[in-house]
């Protein structure tokens, strides 16, 4: 298999230093949960991250150079599946199957939908009061009160309009919260619905960088999981359980300083966000050349 044009090649020294240099920041960005894990404890914030996202932490660990990289000196790698060697000793990724295709053209298709929209703003992350919204007993984290308590709570989303654009936060609102929201957004829309204002859908970037795995570079992988970690940070502080006793600051929506400084950090995920959608566009570009 010879050289295509364009291709990027690492000689056998950059490649293992690249690979060991990740494997290190995984286990460091990793090490808390795998802590927990151990000692049988759960956290209210991160564990999301491991859950909801169904990765583990070896999964974010496992190193992959992206598409189009040719490691040089690699017959180490004769036993891993995810590479072809070459009759020169180099390695590339195998190509994705059809199946495989499918899934890292959805995931282009979404970032760019995503990508040339217009941000919106002001949703000052009340999908968490609509999950709870006149269901007190029957929310997610029941060990942890309700800062304003049920029916304080209720007001909140009573008064302040719902306007959620990511399917995967509207489909757990109650029943009741759901005719209250701007719009209806639906599996098959959210490519039409989801906009780069959205704290879930930056958070997401992690989700969709791992779901094209091993065709994007783990280092885009892990930056997306710091973002999401941020993300999930803020998401939670302004929701509206109160987690103090974790070590989360509340940070309160139900005010008009809240929403400012909500909104505030929500622009401050989306900037950090817009570069790593550029490229994780140009990793599933490339794997799908």
């Amino acid at each position: 298999m010879a050289s295509v044009e364009g291709e990027v090649r690492l000689s056998a020294a950059a490649w293992r230093e690249a690979r060991r240099a990740h494997e290190a920041r995984a286990e460091v960005l990793t090490a808390p949960r795998r802590g927990r894990t151990a000692r049988g404890l759960a956290d209210p914030v991160e564990d999301f991250l491991f859950t909801y996202y169904p990765f583990r932490p070896a999964a974010l660990r496992r190193w992959s150079p992206g598409a189009g990289v040719a490691l040089e000196g690699a017959q180490e790698l004769a036993g891993d599946g995810r590479f072809s060697l070459r009759p020169d000793g180099s390695a590339v990724l195998a190509a994705p199957d059809a199946k495989e295709r499918d899934r890292l053209d959805f995931s282009l298709r979404l970032c760019r939908a995503v990508a040339g929209r217009e941000a919106r703003h002001a949703c000052f992350g009340l999908h968490e009061w609509a999950m709870v919204f006149g269901a007190a007993d029957g929310r997610r984290h029941r060990a942890w009160p309700l800062r304003l308590g049920a029916e304080g709570t209720d007001a909140v989303v009573r008064a302040l309009p719902l306007r959620c654009t990511h399917y995967d936060a509207y489909r757990f609102f109650t029943p009741s919260a759901r005719p209250l929201n701007q719009q209806e957004p639906t599996l098959e829309a959210r490519a039409e619905n989801e906009q780069p204002g959205c704290v879930h859908a930056n958070m997401d970037l992690y989700k969709w960088a791992m779901k094209a795995a091993p065709w994007t570079p783990s280092d885009l992988a892990a930056d997306c999981f710091e973002l999401a970690a941020e993300a999930r940070l803020l998401d939670m502080r302004a929701s509206p359980y109160d987690f103090s006793a974790a070590g989360v600051e509340p940070l309160r929506i139900e005010t008009a300083e809240g929403r400012a400084e909500y909104e505030a950090a929500q622009r401050a995920v989306m900037k950090k966000a817009e570069p790593l959608r550029l490229r994780l566009i140009r990793a599933l570009e490339r794997a799908l050349a």
